[in-house]
């Protein structure tokens, strides 16, 4: 994983591809440019037409300049970062800023590919990719891109969500710069959830959405539990940022009143966490239980008492 801060200031954490797999892919990128050279050749030395030797060379120079720069930079152009090699082994060309690849980043790597592929049979971009930080290439440094993993294992990040009622006002929220380190904090607690005794679960969520708070505008609604609020704030983030690298425009939420916007994190102090006028008593979640909470129900019973619920501090 790698941190990628895009053009609004945002850490957002990538996967960044891995040599044996971008070699895979260049593989396949490669012997489909190989076929296609051999086929188009082929069909000039057979071709009754052309009867004049200079013309033919010329035209199969040109053919073949045209296949191994225009293949990459029509394919990575179109599709956003993918040739037909990177789309098989899940890889995507991005900025170094998280945004989709530009014709002039992807002509600055087609370019760059037929000296240190082609012409040096690939050992500039081995030694420069052993030894940059990000794995990048010749041609990804010029061009001021990256190659990301869009697949990879399984981990044991929490899932994120957004329920259904909290769609509308997710859609509407404003993000500022969030810590590095809260966010961290922020998943961690997410991830541990289910392993966290109820009373621990909302202290340890009350302080942590109040910090978050501080960073995201408008408030969330009353009643809603710190877990659900900060699933739905990263599910939203990772939503966005989801579009942002992909080049696609955001799904639309579906259609409710907004919640009223908050006044500017750097104005005043975001108050404490389920502190927001016109609060409810806690009771019954319309959001459901915790994860993990149904499976400690019968042994906890007698010993937790009430879980507590919503955004209301313990008394």
């Amino acid at each position: 994983m790698s941190d990628v801060v895009t053009g609004e200031a945002v850490v957002v954490e990538v996967r960044l591809a891995q040599l044996p797999t971008r070699a895979l892919a260049l593989i396949i990128d490669m012997g489909i440019q190989l076929l296609t050279m051999v086929t188009v050749l082929m069909l000039v030395a057979n071709a009754a037409l052309i009867t004049d030797g200079a013309m033919a060379t010329a035209l199969i120079v040109l053919f073949i300049v045209l296949v191994i720069v225009g293949y990459p930079v029509l394919f990575e152009t179109l599709t956003r970062g993918r040739s037909p090699g990177k789309f098989a082994m899940g890889l995507r060309v991005v900025a170094d800023d998280g945004g989709p690849e530009r014709f002039r980043q992807a002509l600055f790597r087609g370019l760059a590919e037929v000296v240190e592929i082609w012409l040096l049979t690939g050992a500039p971009a081995l030694i420069t990719s052993l030894i940059s930080e990000k794995g990048k290439r010749l041609g990804d440094i010029f061009a001021g891109t990256i190659v990301i993993s869009e697949r990879g294992p399984r981990t044991d990040e929490p899932v994120l969500e957004i329920p259904p009622v909290l769609a509308p006002w997710a859609a509407s929220l404003t993000f500022a710069q969030l810590p590095l380190d809260l966010a961290g904090t922020a998943r961690q607690y997410l991830s541990r959830l289910p392993h966290l005794s109820p009373p621990v679960q909302h202290e340890m969520g009350v302080r942590i959405a109040t910090q978050v708070m501080a960073y995201v505008s408008p408030p969330p609604p009353p009643n809603v539990p710190p877990w659900v609020y900060l699933s739905a704030v990263f599910a939203e983030r990772r939503r966005r940022d989801h579009a942002r690298f992909t080049g696609q425009a955001a799904p639309a939420s579906p259609p409710g009143p907004p919640a009223p916007l908050a006044p500017p994190a750097h104005s005043m102090p975001a108050p404490p966490y389920g502190t927001a006028a016109g609060q409810a008593a806690p009771g019954v979640s319309p959001y459901g239980p915790p994860p993990g909470e149904t499976a400690r129900h019968d042994s906890d019973a007698d010993s937790t008492g009430t879980t507590p619920g919503g955004f209301v501090l313990p008394s």
